[in-house]
């Protein structure tokens, strides 16, 4: 078991624990040796003996490690030490997107859109590695506070081969794609649903689908059409608009096919917001049906059946009996290849066969179970002589998977202790816990009533115990105030016995002092005297925005830059421009770290590459002059040679008369040099001969040379 202080793999020092998941929980932790914080994820106890469970764990490690991006979650080390599986993570000081969303209320479009940007660079960077997420939502995805954006938990996701993944429902069904709800095949275009709904809820501050329970809400994903965010915030562009809608599309034919795809559209949507440029898919005229034989068609509900047996054993959340397997084996058989054949032959829809299948097959296993429970509570009371208002016991008759008392721990007691404490001392016993809030005059807020085993009672590792917790007195039901001055939505909160705390921020679709937000929202039940946020606008938010660099960018990046800094772009020309290439950016009207107003329109110049020009020269070449050439004499032969700045050779001859024309045409240089080379006769000093005669010295010749520039004219 993890305790604060100890360490693991003789250099993780844990901290605190930081959050809990399904099957691990994870904790801040201290690297000695590198000297560094970080996020350690491991296994809960009560799995690290389940070989299934162990495996998934391996799973997710080996999956993780191999992604490294600037958007997800990085994996530094495994391992594994006396019993204890673990992860090591990049430790991320920030918020979730959820409780960003929860603090603003929506985003607007354009911080949506960079968001979705960020996350989609993370999502492609797994699904290139053949990883498939499965659980996309605003809980997995953390804004840290450099603003960066982050996908993280990978605990339900799995290394795909070229073929797709056969899956139960998993994840959160607010955010699961239809063929996830009806435990049917998931791949990239399921991972591009869910986040088409994140895009949703970060657009409109809501899920598109909602419901009393999660087979409710699974269904609506099915069957019920998506609702457009323009009922909720009618200004959303239409671009958004359509990229959210093509993402959620029921069948993943009609979505996008692969994630670049998404992130062109998200970024054409920061340059053209209210242009649709969206291509919707066709997969009835563009040939994507894909025709299933029967033998895969059984093999794929066979592997259905096992999946969904074998996450039951797993989770330990529901009881099994000896007849399970044949009633598993009459389901697959209902689902026979003759009979399948039939019903398409007469113009059923397959799939909504197997979706009312499956939901009759839950129905009756809930059915089956409701009935054991009473059963067994009835046994209970009337053997340990209970009243019958006690709550029901969890007990175990041999139906759970094992033998043996290290199956078993008996229940502590709860009623009296806060929340917290019962659940964190479930959770040492290996109990998962589940609350449930009732009123009460005469419990304190956030204290247990009752639970639904007894204290000593023998309680299966692994099971579910329901705690019940005082709500507090009779609550009233918070109205709602949102767009109301502030002074009317307080003496509307008081009128209901709720206390009021102001906050105030800025916000870009309240105007000021009208209330945007309120926490607890409208609806809410609550105690009266709770204390309840009202956030009043201050209007919009007129800080000054840095200006980012977009000289050498492309148009299309310096554009989400800007954008995406809060600015506007306005190309004002497209000019030839030598120094930069073609389609990047080489002005803007304001530099690179002044402060402007948000808002601020950024003019800028995209180079159309080096312009094509001709140039030709027309030239007379005169004599040397004294300057260039102090030792020539007139009418000495000259060299002329004349090389243009890009290596051609336009004259190569001698002169000895001045000045020398010189005319060429279609030159592709402005200019070039003209080398000038002659000789110089030098006379040696007089010598004296034998008979003592003087006579004149003997010559020689040197050669000398100088340059002159030449500039031609354009053509």
């Amino acid at each position: 078991m993890i305790k604060i202080g100890m360490m693991i793999g003789d250099r993780y020092e844990i901290l605190e624990k930081i959050g809990t998941g399904g099957m691990s929980d994870v904790y801040k932790a201290k690297c000695h040796k590198l000297n560094r914080f970080v996020a350690v994820k491991v296994l809960k106890q009560e799995f690290s003996e389940n070989e299934n469970f162990v495996s998934k764990f391996r799973i997710e490690a080996q999956a993780a490690a191999g992604l490294m991006h600037p958007n997800i979650v990085n994996v530094y080390d495994v391992g594994e030490e006396n019993g204890i599986y673990y992860i090591v993570m990049e430790l991320v000081e920030g918020i979730t997107l959820k409780k960003y969303i929860e603090k603003k209320a929506r985003l607007s479009y354009k911080e949506a859109v960079s968001i979705a940007i960020q996350v989609s660079m993370g999502i492609e960077a797994a699904h290139n590695n053949h990883i498939i997420h499965r659980d996309i939502k605003p809980q997995n995805i953390i804004i840290s506070k450099d603003g960066k954006v982050k996908v993280t938990d990978f605990g339900i996701a799995k290394a795909a081969t070229s073929n797709t993944i056969t899956s139960n429902v998993m994840g959160s069904v607010h955010y699961t794609s239809p063929e996830q709800a009806r435990g049917g095949y998931s791949d990239e275009k399921s991972d591009i649903y869910s986040l088409g709904i994140t895009m949703f809820e970060m657009l409109t501050g809501r899920v598109p689908f909602n419901g009393e329970t999660t087979v409710a809400i699974a269904i609506k994903h099915i069957q019920e059409e998506m609702p457009s965010p323009k009922e909720f915030v009618p200004e959303i562009p239409a671009s958004v608009v359509s990229i959210l809608l093509k993402c959620c599309q029921k069948s993943p034919d009609r979505r996008y096919q692969n994630v670049p795809e998404l992130l062109a559209d998200l970024k054409q949507s920061l340059m053209n917001p209210d242009e649709d440029f969206v291509v919707r898919n066709d997969p009835d005229t563009e040939g994507n049906t894909r025709m299933v034989s029967d033998r895969e068609m059984t093999q794929i509900k066979r592997r259905t059946y096992y999946q969904e047996a074998q996450e039951e054993e797993e989770e330990s959340m529901r009881l099994r009996t000896d007849a399970e397997p044949a009633y598993e084996e009459e389901e697959i058989g209902d689902y026979g290849d003759e009979e399948y054949a039939e019903d398409y032959d007469e113009g059923y829809n397959p799939r909504m066969e197997r979706v009312t299948t499956l939901l009759a097959v839950v129905a009756g296993v809930v059915i089956c179970v409701i009935v054991i429970i009473l059963a067994v509570r009835i046994f209970a009371n009337v053997e340990s002589g209970v009243d019958d208002e006690l709550p029901n016991p969890i007990i175990t008759d041999g139906s759970v998977s094992g033998t043996g008392e290290a199956q078993y721990k008996k229940m502590p007691k709860v009623q009296g202790k806060n929340v917290e404490e019962a659940r964190n001392a479930l959770a040492e016993l290996g109990i998962k816990s589940e609350v449930n809030y009732v009123e009460s005059d005469t419990v304190e807020v956030g204290v247990v009533i009752s639970a639904s085993a007894i204290e000593g009672q023998d309680v299966a590792v692994g099971a579910t115990v329901t705690i019940t917790a005082s709500a507090g007195p009779k609550g009233v039901e918070v109205p709602q105030v949102v767009g109301k001055p502030f002074e009317e939505a307080k003496r509307m909160m008081e009128e209901q016995g709720l206390e009021v705390t102001r906050e105030e921020a800025h916000s870009d679709t309240v105007e000021k002092d009208l209330v945007a937000a309120q926490v607890p929202e409208q609806g809410s039940k609550v105690p009266k005297g709770t204390n309840v946020t009202l956030t009043v606008s201050l209007g919009k938010e007129q800080s000054k925005v840095y200006v980012p660099n977009l000289v050498n960018k492309t148009e299309m990046d310096g554009t989400v830059e800007a954008t995406e800094a809060g600015l506007q772009v306005s190309v004002i020309a497209h000019e030839f421009n030598a120094e930069y290439g073609e389609g990047y950016i080489f002005y803007q009207s304001y530099s690179q770290g002044s402060y402007v107003d948000p808002g601020t329109v950024i003019e800028i110049k995209v180079s159309k590459g080096a312009e094509a020009k001709t140039y030709k020269c027309n030239v007379n070449i005169t004599a040397p002059t004294p300057e260039e050439a102090p030792d020539y004499v007139s009418g000495t032969p000259v060299q002329l040679k004349l090389v243009t700045d890009d290596g051609n050779v336009l004259l190569d001859t001698t002169a000895s008369s001045f000045p020398q024309p010189a005319n060429y045409y279609g030159l592709s240089a402005a200019g070039g040099t003209l080398t000038m080379s002659y000789t110089v006769t030098i006379q040696g000093p007089p010598t004296t001969d034998e008979n003592g005669n003087q006579v004149a010295g003997a010559t020689t010749t040197e050669p000398r040379s100088f340059n002159r520039r030449v500039e031609f004219t354009e053509e």
